[in-house]
């Protein structure tokens, strides 16, 4: 997918190394669907993904509605191409509690590093900024990549949902996983902050 914001900016609401995170543009509703319709993605996504035909106009309702959520896109620095997005899926600010997703469909930069660079920053928006003090996800059995990934992030298997899920006559559990806010370190924030911080007491 080559880059079509030559003329349009992107805003960059948390910044990290190589990605950041930016709000969910209406724009990009054809590559969104691109990267749904892919059978590699969808199979990662669940059962709503790869049963449902989902077409540009589906998937425009879909951006509509996580653009009330606390969902963003993600793009790569060097050049704002779309990755994919990430967000909560669901926020109980009573609880401090929220529900994790990603997506990164975008098959050009995947496996580079950036998924990591991109729940790090989400979990730093979710337990600096929403003063979160549990943030879970669930990920298939058969997804290992995503599952490395997200022990790698800090996330801890709590966990499972004995053969939840069904594809091709086998069946798989569901993992779920979860990190608490004294388990994370926040980097990028921090550091925003303490540059800024240093540069008032000059």
């Amino acid at each position: 997918m080559e880059n079509n914001f030559e003329n349009k900016k992107c805003l960059k609401t948390l910044v990290g190394d190589n990605v950041y995170l930016s709000p969910i543009s209406l724009d990009d509703i054809e590559k969104y669907a691109e990267m749904v319709n892919d059978i590699k993605v969808s199979v990662g996504l669940g059962y709503l993904s790869y049963t449902n035909i989902i077409d540009f106009e589906s998937e425009k309702e879909f951006l509509i509605s996580v653009k009330k959520e606390k969902m963003f896109a993600v793009r790569l620095l060097e050049n704002d191409n779309l990755l994919g997005n990430v967000g909560f899926n669901s926020v109980d600010l009573l609880n401090r509690t929220a529900t994790m997703g990603i997506m990164l469909g975008n098959s050009n930069y995947q496996r580079k590093g950036y998924g990591i660079e991109a729940v790090k920053l989400i979990l730093d928006y979710g337990f600096s900024f929403l003063n979160l003090r549990n943030i879970s996800l669930s990920v298939f059995e058969y997804n290992e990549a995503a599952y490395n990934l997200y022990k790698k992030a800090g996330f801890k298997e709590v966990g499972r949902l004995r053969k939840a899920v069904e594809i091709m006559g086998k069946t798989y559990d569901v993992i779920i996983m979860d990190m608490l806010k004294e388990e994370f370190q926040s980097v990028y924030i921090k550091r925003e902050l303490e540059k800024r911080y240093r540069s008032e007491e000059r």
